[in-house]
């Protein structure tokens, strides 16, 4: 719907509604309080806007996350003063790490007694200000269209990323003359310079052994099919650097079945057979624990392209970076580097796409083979965990995926592989898959969602099961319950030295009591199963898809590091 600006006078907590209209909001992520009443007031009268209630915070921050990725725009959410804000931090960081359109809101105490410092108030502009791409608090009745208007601009714009907007309860309340209008958003598309073109498309064209890493802006950008397209011209395996959604499909016989490790040793001995890396929309493998030395081995070539330009050249200069839309870059790449070439060379590099294809497929079923000597073991093996999950669920449904350690063999196992059809947590603060799901579940309403989860990080947001229910969204839970933190173990594990292998863990293991999750989902509404066998996966799941509501499936995972 096509909205034309007019001026009218409202008071701005009305005005705020009429500019969520004008831009086509329907949801409303959000736990509210006092700061918000004069919002929450105004509910009743926008019944084509959902109001999603969550029990806390970082649950409304993450299903609005999730909800902006699936739909492709920017989403809005509701916390409550400083406090609320503060709870919701950790799924903020994940919106700003992972560059989610989110725009966030939360009411201040009035402006006029500001000066006093009011119960629960604070500076929440310089709270979310490091984590967000802007913040600001609004002190005109007037300005609060407008503010919105830059919000859901600033959030959309490359590099995506959340917003903040702290609104006094004041202001909110009273009456200006405003106009309300769509907001018009930046089109993307930049095209990169010719010479930086033809420099890339010549050392590729010459090189030995190139291979592609792609990230979650190749998504951002359309630029899915480009990546095989250039990956195929020139026979280059495909790695997912950093990044969460799907920007090449794991099936495709290119892809690697690994993806990039987070350490910055590991990263070099990875890319040691390459000597040219185009990399595409991503951060230029961060790492957990950095080195002097870096991630990029000795001699390697690095073309870097991205629209974000803070991430070009960031920590690892790379030989020829590129801000320009990753998308019109590999067509740009594509063409110039068939311009150049001719059937002898087309035909090298044809031949290099069949040896590269083969060595991956062997790496393929060496893995599988490997998931096999523990297929019918009890507990449950988290492979073949993920075999039966992707061989039950249907093609058409979605997934959202935190299982930490549990899903290495997901993108192994769940085919066909459409951008729409995978979705992980990004940025690295657990709890975001309980409410990514249902975010998830609100912008695919007609496509079954299936939430892989893991044990421990459910426990960060738990409380969404009860938003699960209360609002009726068919999520469809599967919980890796290997009742320990295992990534901690496995991470120690690798830091120990080999003679303390053998020293016990401590604040590690979730028992004692255990998490029972089939319980806990049946308090807050949510029907749940425990299942022990592995044989039993694959009809409770079938089931429980078919129900047409909410539940979830307590599956007891092998937990050894």
């Amino acid at each position: 719907m096509m909205f034309e600006g007019s001026r009218r006078r409202l008071s701005a907590k009305r005005a705020l509604f009429e500019q969520l209209l004008a831009d086509g909001v329907t949801a409303i992520f959000g736990n509210p309080g006092t700061t918000e009443q004069g919002f929450m007031d105004l509910l009743p009268d926008y019944p084509s806007i959902t109001y999603y209630l969550a029990l806390h915070e970082s649950v409304a921050i993450a299903m609005a996350d999730a909800y902006a990725r699936a739909t492709e725009r920017p989403s809005f959410a509701e916390v409550h003063i400083a406090p609320g804000l503060g709870n919701a931090m950790g799924m903020l960081y994940n919106a700003w790490a992972g560059g989610s359109p989110v725009v966030v809101y939360a009411g201040q105490s009035p402006e006029a007694g500001l000066f006093q410092q009011p119960y629960l108030s604070a500076d929440m502009v310089s709270m979310a200000r490091p984590i967000t791409k802007w913040a600001a608090e609004i002190t005109r009745a007037g300005d609060v269209p407008q503010a919105l208007r830059r919000a859901f601009k600033v959030a959309a714009a490359p590099p995506q990323g959340p917003v903040f907007l702290s609104l006094p309860v004041d202001v909110l309340d009273a009456e200006a003359d405003v106009v309300i209008q769509a907001t018009t958003h930046v089109r993307r598309g930049v095209r990169p310079p010719q010479d930086a073109v033809q420099e890339a498309a010549g050392w590729l064209a010459s090189a030995r052994a190139p291979a592609l890493a792609v990230g979650d802006n190749v998504g951002v950008s359309g630029g899915q099919a480009e990546v095989i397209a250039m990956a195929e011209l020139l026979g280059a395996p495909i790695f997912n650097g950093f990044s969460n959604g799907v920007n090449a499909p794991a099936g495709h016989p290119l892809y690697q079945p690994r993806g990039i490790p987070v350490t910055s040793a590991s990263v070099r001995s990875v890319l040691q057979p390459y000597d040219v890396l185009l990399a595409v929309g991503t951060s230029l493998f961060p790492s957990i624990f950095p080195d002097p030395i870096g991630p990029i081995p000795d001699g390697m070539r690095v073309v870097h392209v991205d629209f974000n330009s803070w991430e070009l050249g960031k920590n690892h200069a790379g030989d020829l970076l590129i801000q320009a839309d990753p998308r019109e870059t590999l067509v740009a790449l594509q063409d110039e580097l068939l311009r150049r070439s001719d059937i002898a060379i087309r035909r090298v590099w044809a031949a290099r796409q069949a040896e590269v294809e083969a060595k991956l497929e062997g790496r393929r079923e060496a893995l599988k083979r490997e998931h096999r000597r523990n297929w019918d073991a009890i507990p449950i093996s988290p492979h073949r965990l993920m075999a039966e999950v992707s061989a039950a669920i249907p093609e058409e449904a979605v997934v959202f995926d935190e299982t930490i350690t549990s899903g290495a063999s997901l993108e192994m196992y769940l085919k066909p592989e459409q951008p729409w059809r995978r979705y992980r947590t990004r940025g690295g603060a657990i709890g975001g898959g309980l409410p990514g799901a249902l975010g998830v579940q609100v912008a695919f309403p007609d496509r079954p969602v299936v939430g892989l989860v893991s044990d421990g990080a459910s426990m960060y947001t738990i409380t969404a099961l009860w938003t699960a229910a209360h609002h009726r969204l068919p999520v469809t839970y599967v919980v890796c319950n290997n009742r320990s933190y295992r990534i901690l173990k496995q991470n120690l594990m690798e830091y120990r030295q080999p003679e303390d292998a053998a020293r016990p863990f401590v604040a590690l293991d979730l028992t004692g009591p255990e998490l029972r999750f089939d319980r806990i989902a049946e308090a807050l509404g949510v029907p749940g199963q425990r299942v022990e066998r592995p044989e039993e996966i694959g009809p409770a799941l079938r089931r429980a898809i078919a129900s047409g509501g909410p539940s979830l499936l307590d599956i007891i995972l092998d937990s050894t590091p």
